[in-house]
């Protein structure tokens, strides 16, 4: 298979629409990547909008499509959704030695290693953004340029810091239960530190635009430029006080007046059921952005 190239290797039919996997040579990541896309019925007539959805640590490009409930609605407004894994794969690609869940295969982090050897294959950042963006906007009937994203946990790190890091690329973004500030927990020290190098005890500058809060601190916006954003996040979430940090991202939005949409939903927790009881509203909340 030539670099670029599509091979679909699944299709179901959902509300009216297609549910796909492909796989290709990625020459980002140096290794071969699958990923998921639902096209709703109306892409078989015009370029449709496109919302990337970014899972979260363990997860592969499939458990979005299987346990959100997302086609609907999706299928509703016309959108399709794009699902890539969560980190590069394969024999040859390295993985956490102690094959921890939290590094390595499943855990790309959405960053762009600089430290061997991770540097060769962990460069989730620019796949998302860059390479497979041009994939489908060039193999399926997908209109790249009007574009959202959301995400899960890491993911949702990655929906936010992607969406902050680059004005104009998305026209919205949304997120349940992100990782709002890599540098303050221990996920994002592991991740941060093998990929980018350096420690907690001294924050290197590298691992702050990978930082949602920090990114806040220091990014210009006005009514004009700021990208939309709602965030859900169960108060039930066990992750909430280490790892989350989400109150720290509220209060510095309000601080450098960042308009955003942050529901504290009580009784939910971190899993899927939580995302499959909003992910209407998510949908709903995109679509006022990318349907024209």
């Amino acid at each position: 298979m030539s670099q670029m190239e599509l091979e679909q290797i699944g299709c179901n039919l959902s509300f009216g629409g297609r549910q796909l996997r492909y796989k290709h040579s990625s020459s980002v990541l140096n290794c071969e990547m699958m990923f998921s896309v639902f096209l709703p019925p109306q892409a078989s007539e015009v370029r449709v909008p496109v919302l990337y959805w970014l899972s979260g640590l363990t997860c592969t490009d499939e458990n979005f499509v299987t346990k959100a409930g997302a086609q609907k609605y999706a299928a509703r407004h016309g959108i399709a959704i794009v699902c890539p894994d969560t980190s590069p794969r394969g024999e040859n690609v390295p993985d956490d030695p102690d094959g921890a869940y939290d590094f390595g295969l499943g855990a790309g982090f959405y960053v762009n290693a600089t430290i061997e050897p991770w540097a060769s294959n962990y460069r989730m950042y620019d796949y998302v953004l860059d390479e497979l963006p041009t994939l489908v906007g060039r193999e399926l009937p997908i209109d790249v340029d009007n574009a959202a994203i959301s995400g899960h946990s890491m993911g949702g790190h990655g929906a936010l810091t992607l969406a902050f890091n680059n004005p104009g690329i998305f026209k919205s973004v949304s997120a349940f239960s992100p990782i709002c500030s890599p540098v303050r927990c221990p996920w994002g020290h592991k991740a941060l530190g093998q990929y980018l190098g350096g420690s907690a005890d001294k924050v290197p500058v590298s691992w702050l635009r990978h930082d949602s809060v920090e990114i806040l601190k220091t990014i210009e916006h006005d009514d004009k430029n700021s990208v939309p954003v709602l965030i859900d996040q169960g108060e039930d979430d066990n992750f909430l006080d280490e790892q989350l940090n989400t109150q720290l991202l509220v209060d510095t939005a309000r601080d450098v007046d960042y308009a955003m949409q942050v529901r504290f939903q009580p009784g939910y927790d971190h899993s899927y059921f939580f995302i499959a009881s909003f992910i209407e509203e998510h949908i709903d909340f995109h679509a006022k952005f990318v349907c024209k």
